[in-house]
């Protein structure tokens, strides 16, 4: 969907920003930039929608060279979400992220109804779109920032540290709905970040780029965390990338069986079967019971935090379906290290 060929941008005062970058983007993916500050990666998304101009090389978006288009077209062509969600302050919700629509002619009744449906898309109640952005939180104006991004149904969405100004819960959560939207919508993401950890989580493909604009390497994210290409991307993912490579392994395949009886500790459910908390002469520890789509970094949490060592496993209804050990969790987190590595 997006391709870079031997992409140049240099500045008036002489800042090379990205340098001879070649990048494929596919089509209906997720691409996370990454690197420190002055890396180029902002520049590098800016440059598909012409906000920021190449100096040499070739940019196309579904096989056209964006320089050979109006730049004005261009971007209401393309979704675009930014930190702080750039709302304007005078304009309802709902003409917020009509926004778009209304500019490429569709009506302002259309353009509302589409704006309506939007909200129920990202999370938000209908009576929402009737307040303006400074009655909402942080996270619900990215929400809408996000909605107003998919207003004309692009098939391209640039997103520029969107979730980077909320707090981490908001965050998290703005992260599942993107996760959500793009499983229902299937876009073609670009996704600019500088938390490694978001990167993970989001991407389909991650590049990382050092100072000056060059490209490191390009993976998924479990290629990136089993084999970085150097030191560099080594450092950048950090110490624990293999705690990171286990958030992207699920419990499905992790065996369960029944909870035990007559120990020190029994875990008590409630009428419905739904795990309540561990209990032990008077002394109750909380539970998190995980799901088979939960990962096995979150299990090998859970299991530390049991005082049985013992992860409380549920079916969709959250009903109680086993409990697996710690040893087990430890075993298949053996095993998913070993695959990525020999995988790569």
């Amino acid at each position: 969907m997006i391709q870079f060929d031997a992409v140049h941008k240099r500045f008036p005062n002489g800042t090379t920003a990205v340098h001879d970058l070649t990048l494929d983007m596919p089509e209906g993916g997720v691409t996370v930039l990454v690197g420190s500050s002055g890396c180029g990666k902002t520049t590098t998304l800016r440059m598909i929608n012409r906000m920021v101009e190449p100096t040499s090389g070739t940019i196309k978006v579904g096989g056209k060279d964006v320089t050979r288009q109006d730049a004005a077209e261009l971007r209401r062509s393309i979704g675009y979400a930014i930190q702080q969600s750039g709302l304007f302050p005078h304009r309802t919700v709902l003409d917020n992220i009509a926004t778009v629509p209304l500019l490429l002619g569709h009506g302002r009744k259309k353009a509302r109804a589409r704006a309506a449906e939007l909200l129920e898309t990202v999370g938000l109640a209908p009576e929402s779109g009737k307040r303006y952005p400074h009655q909402l939180s942080g996270g619900q104006q990215q929400r809408v920032g996000v909605a107003r991004a998919l207003a004309a149904d692009p098939p391209v969405l640039l997103m520029d540290e969107p979730f980077g100004a909320v707090d981490p819960v908001v965050r998290t959560q703005l992260q599942d709905e993107l996760l959500r939207l793009q499983k229902e919508l299937n876009k073609t993401i670009v996704f600019v970040t500088h938390d490694v950890d978001e990167a993970v989580r989001l991407g389909d493909r991650i590049a990382i780029f050092r100072t000056g604009g060059h490209l490191v390497q390009c993976a998924p994210p479990a290629e990136l965390l089993a084999r970085p290409a150097d030191d560099f991307v080594a450092d950048f993912l950090g110490a624990e990338r293999g705690l990171k490579l286990l958030s992207l392994t699920t419990l499905a395949e992790v065996p369960q069986g029944p909870a035990p009886e007559g120990t020190a500790w029994s875990l008590v459910c409630d009428a419905a079967g739904r795990p309540l908390h561990w209990a032990s002469d008077g002394t109750e520890v909380p539970v998190r019971p995980l799901k088979n789509d939960d990962s096995l970094l979150a299990a090998l949490d859970e299991s530390v935090a049991s005082p049985t060592g013992l992860v409380a496993r549920v079916d969709a209804d959250g009903v109680l379906s086993g409990v697996t050990s710690r040893d087990e969790i430890h075993r298949h987190a053996g095993r998913a290290h070993t695959e990525a590595r020999v995988a790569v």
